[in-house]
């Protein structure tokens, strides 16, 4: 099965062919200019030869490309721009007034990229074969969910709140991106071990399954020692599979109830033992590459802000002109303690915000690290107070696998089975027919 991937849309595309592809019964060996003009993608071949058209189609039958100046970590902290190899065909389409390059290859050529995009190739063999399962089982979902045509309303504004979620839905022309917003995929030159392939070949085809039906099954890089609802962070469905889970094998410990705020907080302020609770440097450099190793303190972090710096990211950020902050109110928590509707109180202006990816948004000028956090107003005049201090824990949003939880699973002898029923709770594991 193959599966169409949106690397990047630009008005320029610059593509190195690193071997020969076909078009229209014409070889090309070494590099195009895709440029979008008047409606149409102009291409010019490095011998000067000119081609215009809506889309175009580069073929090949094992051959890889490059390509300069792509994004990742599209508006995190870790943004940056790199050039990027790819294995597979090429499709050029138009998409809001922009060339688009979409990758087309093999289910499973995907999956060895990636799961080393989204975590280092040289991780241990047991979490390799369990992000791939995480991962094929969310592809193959989301395709399920494509095939079923329903789009669902993923903004709901009144003049009280705007409550917003983020979701592979908004692709129309691919599959899924390349990005955070969907999966990682970083091309094969993120391919170094040749445990990523013996991972995806061992459980080729092997799916999480609940009542019969592939697992909608997500991750997260830390969920910060409790996981989260799928229905936190997304639309108001709940699927039994993703439940609370408290990230340790301590079966004598219950799970703290992280809706009640006081509960939050006392949780959010201390760092009990977790297995995301990880410390050892070996362990973190399985699961995080070398740009996500930048982020240094995920199982509890603060972020502090003056009264001036708040009050303008919240206006850049939201496109609302708050005034001045005069308060931030945690109204609504999920399982692990994230926040999924916030009262922001200015001076001009009082709004609800949520869901949990939109809280992130507003509040930083990249995204929080998640929305489980408490808020310590600072001494305040006039009653607007000088500074805000936002403690938080964990990593993403939470959501099913916690990517640095199974690194230490694995780590302590858990094999992928026994990571995947911890969880995805009430699930077995199927071979795809």
């Amino acid at each position: 099965m193959n599966i169409n991937v949106g690397i990047l849309a630009e008005s320029e595309l610059a593509i190195r062919f690193n071997t020969p592809y076909q078009f229209d019964n014409i070889t090309i060996s070494e590099s195009i200019k895709a440029v979008f003009r008047n409606n149409l993608i102009h291409i010019t071949t490095s011998d000067n030869k000119e081609f215009s058209q809506k889309e175009f189609l580069f073929t090949t039958e094992d051959g890889n490309f490059s390509v300069n100046n792509v994004t990742i970590g599209v508006d995190f902290h870790w943004q940056k721009k790199e050039e990027q190899t790819f294995q597979g065909n090429i499709k050029l389409t138009i998409e809001d007034n922009k060339a688009r390059l979409i990758n087309i290859l093999d289910i499973e050529d995907y999956l060895c990229s990636n799961i080393s995009s989204e975590m280092s190739a040289t991780s241990s063999l047991e979490l390799l074969k369990a992000h791939t399962i995480v991962s094929r089982s969310w592809l193959l979902a989301q395709l399920s969910k494509r095939n079923q045509q329903k789009r669902h309303n993923s903004c709901i504004e009144t003049k009280e709140e705007r409550i917003k979620w983020y979701d592979r839905e908004d692709h129309t022309l691919f599959d899924v991106c390349a990005d955070d917003h969907c999966q990682r995929y970083q091309g094969i030159s993120r391919i170094v071990s040749p445990l990523v392939q013996k991972a995806v070949d061992e459980t080729r085809g092997i799916v999480i399954m609940h009542n019969n039906k592939i697992c909608d099954a997500r991750y997260s890089k830390a969920c910060g020692g409790v996981t989260e609802l799928f229905e936190t962070c997304w639309e108001n469905k709940h699927h039994p599979y993703l439940e609370a889970v408290l990230d340790t094998d301590d079966t004598q410990q219950s799970i703290p109830n992280l809706t009640i705020e006081e509960n939050a907080e006392r949780w959010i302020l201390n760092a009990p033992p977790s297995f995301c609770n990880a410390q050892k440097k070996n362990v973190l450099q399985q699961v995080l590459n070398d740009y996500d190793q930048k982020t240094a303190d995920f199982y509890r972090w603060k972020v502090d802000y003056s009264q001036e710096e708040l009050s303008q990211i919240i206006k850049e950020r939201s496109g609302i002109d708050f005034g001045q902050i005069k308060k931030i109110t945690p109204l609504s928590r999920g399982t692990s303690g994230r926040i999924y509707r916030l009262k922001i109180e200015g001076s001009k202006r009082t709004l609800i915000v949520g869901k949990e990816l939109e809280i992130r948004k507003w509040l930083s000028t990249s995204h929080l690290y998640s929305s489980a956090f408490v808020v310590q107003h600072g001494k305040t005049s006039n009653n607007i107070p000088e500074s805000f201090t936002l403690i938080g824990a964990g990593w993403g949003h939470g959501v099913g696998l916690c990517q640095i939880g199974a690194a230490v699973m694995a780590d302590k002898g858990f094999n992928h089975k026994e990571i995947l029923s911890h969880y995805f709770r009430n699930t077995v594991l199927k071979l795809m027919d």
